[in-house]
């Protein structure tokens, strides 16, 4: 049987957050590679996973230069386990940093693989509904979107819309993350 080619492309702050919630950000510094894998059925054959964030800036702040090095750090060891990274920026307004360019990127990347025909099906780690236009192109390519979401906070227009889709749970993480 022919395998499925697979891209996982992750929605990186999205990702981290909904880990966070759930008390599992530490699968970044554990087996994320593993945990990435498991999502993968058996007819399915990994071609890529690239991880989408926004790039943490350094100002005069000493909080930002912490969190420049914690960014740094985490995209060194992304890059080890083979894992691409594609770079979006943050935009400070009032205050609050806004990410901007990642949706963007991720649409673009779904969009060239379906046209392409890098993979037969993209794995999407996101709950961005700015991402259902790309969504639906890719699939009248006749590309199939799996969406990955957490069972605590779905998005349910990802849900519909996706080809099919798998609601994390804690337990479906924990053996990931670091001993």
């Amino acid at each position: 049987m022919k395998k499925r080619r697979c891209k996982i492309i992750i929605d990186g702050s999205n990702f981290y957050f909904k880990l966070k919630n759930v008390g599992c950000a530490k699968l970044m510094n554990g087996d994320l590679s593993g945990f990435l894998e498991s999502l993968l059925l058996p007819s399915d054959k990994l071609v890529g996973i690239t991880y989408y964030v926004g790039q943490i800036k350094v100002d005069q702040t000493t909080k930002s230069v912490k969190l420049h090095a914690q960014q740094k750090k985490m995209l060194a060891k992304l890059r080890r386990d083979g894992i691409n990274v594609s770079l979006g920026y943050l935009l400070k307004n009032n205050g609050k940093y806004h990410e901007k360019g990642v949706d963007v990127k991720m649409a673009m990347d779904i969009v060239v693989a379906a046209y392409e025909k890098q993979c037969d099906q993209i794995i999407l780690i996101s709950s961005d509904t700015d991402l259902l236009p790309a969504i639906e192109i890719a699939k009248n390519k006749k590309m199939a979107v799996r969406y990955i979401g957490f069972k605590h906070k779905p998005s349910f227009a990802l849900k519909a819309r996706a080809s099919s889709y798998k609601l994390l749970r804690e337990d479906d993480i924990k053996a990931f993350l670091p001993k």
